[in-house]
């Protein structure tokens, strides 16, 4: 008898005529990530599952924002935060918008995603 296999969970992103399913965990990083480097023509949108709306409720814009920048360069909380010479906690605080990200906080991090410093303002 074979072994249960572990379903991943996902949701479908659509862009454009494109679909793509994510992890479910990082579904709304990946939609803020998008929104911001579209062609005018081009849509986004989801199934709004309950999984996003709970995301959507659970980040706010700046957090959701500083997530997607960190996943799309490849960096887990601890890396980024080692980078930054914060602790994970810190900057786990700030994805989750239990911590506002300041000006010269904003500018170091833009730095080393490589994004528009405002975007976390």
């Amino acid at each position: 008898m074979s072994a249960p296999m572990k379903k991943r969970l996902t949701e479908i992103v659509t862009v454009g005529s494109e679909s793509f399913k994510v992890p479910k965990e990082t579904a709304r990083a990946v939609l803020v990530l998008l929104k911001g480097n579209l062609e005018a023509n081009e849509k986004i949108t989801s199934d709004k599952s309950d999984t996003i709306k709970s995301l959507d409720a659970r980040f706010t814009s700046a957090g959701a924002i500083l997530q997607g920048a960190r996943i799309k360069e490849g960096l887990s909380q601890v890396e980024l935060a080692e980078k930054l010479k914060i602790s994970q906690t810190n900057l786990s605080k700030m994805e989750l918008g239990k911590r506002p990200i300041g000006k010269a906080m904003a500018k170091r991090i833009a730095i080393i995603l490589k994004v528009d410093y405002r975007v976390f303002l």
